[in-house]
């Protein structure tokens, strides 16, 4: 059986190519950007570890472990974090954000050579005339602190991306000048970001292009990094505009936590990808327990209609809705039920359609509840439960079906 026998998709009417004509990879900024956000707890340690597993184990290729700069605390977590990956032979790569600072770069470099592993360097400064102006910089200034930032980095023996702040409100001549003077002095990479969710669909391909002619000018072999923010409520659609520009590492964190509204949503991300085929057989089960994970971590509840791991995103109570995914059930089709009334099948993501009885069911909603907890549904039980929901304002909880059951008169 295939989709297109059922549904036709507009999505690719007129596709002609793959997403990106180039491979990307994915780093997860959860454990950094995303523990900024005033709102959320830090973590604890094992629930870190927890994390970087659970990442690992759905194919990110790259995770911020800290901000060693930030205090003892940060170089701690930073150093159990980095272990944990070298014991126990995960396929992530750490890496750790830091100021364009030798008294930034250093732990970073100590911790590398203390547990002989590779962690790259994500050396940070503002770039836009407003950032500039508020501190007092001038171009040579941050020529010279980045330069000085990424030959330590590269004297260490570390991999360094050069990350340009508020990239999506900067200068062209600016930036030119400042992604030169990375480049000559060793940055692998060059990170674009959309600091304050600025940027528009149209500006993302702008920018990366530009990034890109820079890069291709200088004769360079270094890759585009796109970080982007929510602040328009564009951050997961920006990213997919930026891997179809040509950057090559996407960043973004689970459930989009991070400073004013969020980050980019790196699981959005990956079901979006996930479900335009650019991800393949990758397997993403387990996307479901990384965000439940960060959720209860960063005591960070997750919305009722949060898209794919809200309780909601599977859950009907209509009764035209409900009928329909039982009619496909029943001609054994499981791959229709989790299609006919949703745009993402719940199964791809360790989820399952459910549906519920309330105020607006039909009483094969309560015949299929009954069943799926293997009760028998007798006409009249299930009429009487019928009319309890029928007369509610709200969808009846399991507790309250299980109470009109132990209610029903029986002869």
């Amino acid at each position: 059986m295939n989709a297109s026998d059922f549904i036709y998709d507009w999505n690719a009417a007129e596709k002609t190519a793959p997403l990106s004509r180039a491979p990307f990879q994915f780093f997860d900024e959860t454990l950094r950007d995303g523990v900024q956000c005033p709102s959320v707890t830090d973590p604890k340690i094992d629930d870190k570890i927890k994390i970087v597993e659970l990442l690992n184990a759905i194919g990110v290729e790259h995770v911020d472990v800290g901000l060693p700069g930030a205090g003892q605390r940060a170089v701690e977590d930073v150093r159990t974090l980095t272990q944990a990956i070298r014991d126990a032979r995960w396929k992530i790569k750490p890496a750790c954000a830091a100021r364009t600072h030798p008294n930034d770069i250093r732990p970073i470099i100590e911790i590398s050579q203390q547990l002989g592993v590779e962690i790259e360097v994500m050396a940070f400064i503002g770039s836009s005339p407003i950032r500039l102006y508020a501190e007092e910089w001038s171009l040579e200034l941050m020529l010279q602190r980045s330069a000085e930032a990424i030959d330590l980095a590269v004297k260490g023996g570390l991999p360094c991306t050069y990350v340009t702040e508020d990239t999506t409100r900067s200068r062209p001549d600016v930036l030119a000048t400042l992604f030169k003077n990375a480049i000559d002095h060793g940055a692998h990479r060059l990170c674009l970001c959309d600091t304050v969710g600025h940027a528009t669909p149209d500006g993302i391909f702008n920018l990366v292009r530009f990034a890109r002619h820079v890069v291709d000018g200088l004769g360079a072999k270094v890759g585009i990094d796109w970080h982007g923010h929510n602040d328009r409520g564009l951050g997961v659609t920006n990213s997919i505009h930026a891997i179809e520009a040509g950057a090559d590492r996407c960043h973004g964190t689970v459930l989009g936590v991070g400073e004013r509204v969020g980050n980019a949503s790196l699981d959005q991300i990956l079901v979006n990808l996930k479900l335009l085929g650019e991800l393949g057989d990758r397997d993403l089960t387990r996307l479901k327990d990384l965000v439940h994970l960060v959720s209860q971590a960063c005591k960070v509840p997750i919305p009722y209609n949060y898209p794919v791991f809200g309780a909601d995103a599977f859950r009907t109570a209509t009764g035209v809705h409900a009928a329909a995914i039982i009619k496909a059930e029943r001609k054994g089709h499981s791959f229709l039920a989790d299609r006919i009334y949703s745009g993402v099948p719940a199964g791809l993501f360790g989820r399952e359609q459910e549906i519920e009885v309330g105020f607006m069911s039909g009483e094969s909603n309560v015949v299929y509840w009954l069943q799926r907890r293997g009760i028998v549904p007798e006409p009249n039980l299930v009429k009487h439960i019928f009319s309890r929901a029928k007369a509610t304002d709200h969808l009846l909880s399991e507790p309250e079906i299980l109470q009109a059951i132990e209610e029903y008169p029986r002869k």
